[in-house]
C-alpha cells in the first residue's frame, strides 16, 4: 500500500486562480466556428457567441482568457475589428492556413465573450508590426473614462463605458513569430512599449512581458536586469514588468514528426509524459532566476502557452492544428495543473492552448454539435483548487516507463479551501497497474470523503457519435479507517478527493 501525507499546518501560499486560464487565437476554428457564430447563426447564440460552449466554459470558471493570439497577434491591428461590420477589412491570415479574416470578430466581440464568461480579459498587443502609438491608442479605446479621440471613438462604436483590462501583453514570442529579435534587443523595445501603456484612473493594468522559448535561461536573466524595477518608498521606478511569460509545448519528435493524437504506442505514451513533466524543471529554473532579482515576487511568472501539440487529424487544413484529445491528453493536464498548484508563488498565471478546436482544446465543435473533451473534465475536477491555500503533501511514487522513457507513477497536489475542506487531485501514470493508497492527513481530523474519477484506456477519446466515453464519474470504493483515507486508484486515471473537516 502506498502512502500519502497531507500537512495541513504547512501551507504554501495561494493557488492564483489564473493558472487555470484558457487562450484563444485567430488560428483554424478556435474563434470562428467555435466560438463566434454571429448573431444570425442557427445555432443557439447569445449576441453571436455560442451558447453551448460559453455555458460549458462558466462551469468550469474559467478566469482569464487571452486574446487574439498567438503568432496572429503580431500581426493583428485592432482598428481593422471595430466598427459596423459591413465596414471591417477583410485580410489574410498569413499565420495560420492562409485564409480570409473578416475581422468580424474583434475588440467588441471579445469584451462581450469575457463578460458572458465571466472572466477576466488578456489582451496581447501587437508588437511584431505594429506602433507604440498603435498599441497606446488601443489601451485608450478600451480603458479611458474621459473625452479622446479614442474614447470618443468607442462611444461612437456603441460601448459608453470603459472596460477594464486587467492584463496586457506586451507583443508574443518576439524571438521567433513576433519578430525574430533577441532579448538584448527586445528588453529595450518592452521598456519602450510599456511607458506608453498607460493607466487611467484606477484602472490597473498588469503588464507582460515576452519571456523565454521553454528553457532558454538567458532570456530571463537579461529580461530580469534589464526590466524588473523594484518598487518601494524610495526612488521612483518608470519601468514596470509585472509578469513575464513562458511558452512549452508537450510535443514529443519534433523533429521526426509530432505522432498521432489519438494512435500511439507504450513507448510514445511515455515520451509524452516525459516531456510533460519536464514543465516542473523549466518552471524551477526560471523561477530560480526570478527569485534572485525578485525575491518579493512582484513578477508572476505566466505560462500563457502550453498543452499537447500532436500531428492535425487526418483530412484537415495543416495550418489549423486540430487534433482529438484522449486519456493522455488528461494526464497531461492534470500533472502540469499539479505542477502548477505547487509553484503558485511564483505562477501567477497560466493558459492552456487553445480553447476550441485547436492543439488540446477543451471543446470540440462541429457545426451545431459540441463536445467536451477529456482535458474538459480534468479542469472540473481541478476548479477548486482555484484561489485555494496550497498544502505541503508527499505520495511515495515508482519509477514506471520503458528502458528510455521514465515517469513517477503517482502525481499529485493538496490545496485547502476557506471553508476548511481539503481538496487532493492524484493522477496514476501506470497502463495497467492499480495502486492501493493510505492518505494521512496531519494536522486536521477527517470526518468525511468524497471522490470522483476520470478513467479509461490512454487512447479513448469522446467524438460526436460517443461524446460522453470519457467522462468523469462518482468514485465511492474510498472510506476513513482509523483516521486515514483507503482506496485504490486505478491505471491511467485522475481522482478528485474532497476531505471534509
Amino acid at each position: 500500500m502506498r502512502k500519502i501525507v497531507i500537512d495541513a499546518t504547512k501551507k504554501g501560499g495561494t493557488i492564483n486562480k489564473n493558472i487555470y486560464g484558457h487562450f484563444s487565437e485567430h488560428l483554424g476554428r478556435c474563434i470562428y466556428e467555435g466560438i463566434f457564430v454571429g448573431k444570425d447563426s442557427n445555432i443557439p447564440n447569445v449576441n453571436g457567441m455560442r451558447k453551448d460552449v460559453v455555458d460549458a466554459l462558466r462551469h468550469i470558471k474559467v478566469p482569464v482568457l487571452r486574446w487574439p493570439g498567438g503568432c496572429f497577434a503580431d500581426e493583428y491591428h485592432w482598428m481593422d475589428g471595430i466598427g459596423p461590420q459591413e465596414g471591417r477589412k477583410t485580410v489574410v491570415n498569413t499565420h495560420w492556413g492562409g485564409v480570409v479574416e473578416d475581422n468580424s470578430f474583434g475588440t467588441h466581440e471579445f469584451m462581450e465573450l469575457c463578460a458572458q464568461i465571466g472572466c477576466a480579459p488578456f489582451i496581447s498587443g501587437n508588437v511584431g508590426s505594429g506602433t507604440v502609438r498603435e498599441m497606446s491608442e488601443w489601451v485608450e479605446y478600451m480603458t479611458f473614462d474621459g473625452v479622446s479621440p479614442m474614447a470618443d471613438l468607442r462611444r461612437e462604436h456603441g460601448r459608453e463605458e470603459p472596460w477594464d483590462v486587467p492584463y496586457f501583453g506586451i507583443g508574443n514570442e518576439t524571438w521567433g513569430c513576433g519578430g525574430n529579435m533577441n532579448v538584448e534587443y527586445y528588453a529595450g523595445v518592452y521598456r519602450h512599449y510599456q511607458t506608453y501603456v498607460r493607466e487611467y484612473g484606477d484602472k490597473k493594468i498588469a503588464k507582460i512581458a515576452c519571456g523565454p522559448n521553454e528553457g532558454d535561461y538567458h532570456w530571463t536573466e537579461v529580461m530580469m536586469t534589464a526590466c524588473h524595477c523594484p518598487t518601494g518608498p524610495v526612488g521612483f521606478c518608470n519601468v514596470r514588468m509585472d509578469g513575464l511569460s513562458l511558452h512549452y509545448y508537450t510535443s514529443p519528435g519534433k523533429e521526426a514528426g509530432r505522432g498521432s493524437a489519438r494512435t500511439f504506442g507504450r513507448d510514445k505514451y511515455f515520451h509524452t509524459m516525459e516531456v510533460a513533466l519536464h514543465m516542473d524543471e523549466l518552471v524551477t529554473k526560471h523561477s530560480e532566476i526570478m527569485e534572485r532579482f525578485d525575491p518579493d515576487k512582484q513578477v508572476g511568472l505566466i505560462v500563457d502557452e502550453w498543452g499537447t501539440w500532436f500531428d492535425v487529424e487526418e483530412g484537415t487544413n495543416p495550418g489549423f492544428l486540430y487534433q482529438q484529445n484522449t486519456m493522455r491528453d488528461a494526464l497531461v493536464a492534470a500533472t502540469t495543473l499539479n505542477i502548477f498548484n505547487k509553484h503558485c508563488q511564483r505562477v501567477s498565471m497560466a493558459n492552456i492552448a487553445q480553447t476550441v478546436n485547436v492543439l488540446q482544446a477543451v471543446i470540440l465543435t462541429q457545426e451545431e454539435e459540441m463536445l467536451l473533451t477529456p482535458t474538459y473534465h480534468v479542469f472540473d475536477m481541478y476548479k477548486g483548487h482555484q484561489d485555494a491555500t496550497l498544502l505541503e503533501s508527499t505520495v511515495e511514487a515508482e519509477t514506471i516507463g520503458t528502458a528510455e522513457y521514465a515517469v513517477p507513477d503517482l502525481h499529485l497536489s493538496t490545496s485547502q479551501s476557506a471553508d476548511g475542506s481539503i481538496l487532493m487531485t492524484l493522477a496514476n501514470l501506470s497502463l495497467d497497474t492499480a495502486q492501493d493508497m493510505n492518505c494521512q492527513v496531519d494536522g486536521q481530523a477527517v470526518h468525511s470523503v468524497s471522490a470522483r474519477i476520470l478513467t479509461e484506456a490512454v487512447d479513448a477519446c469522446n467524438e460526436f457519435h460517443a461524446k460522453d466515453r470519457v467522462r468523469p464519474q462518482a468514485f465511492t470504493d474510498i472510506a476513513v479507517k482509523n483516521g486515514a483515507i483507503q482506496f485504490s486508484i486505478p491505471p491511467c486515471a485522475v481522482m478528485e478527493v474532497k476531505i471534509n473537516a
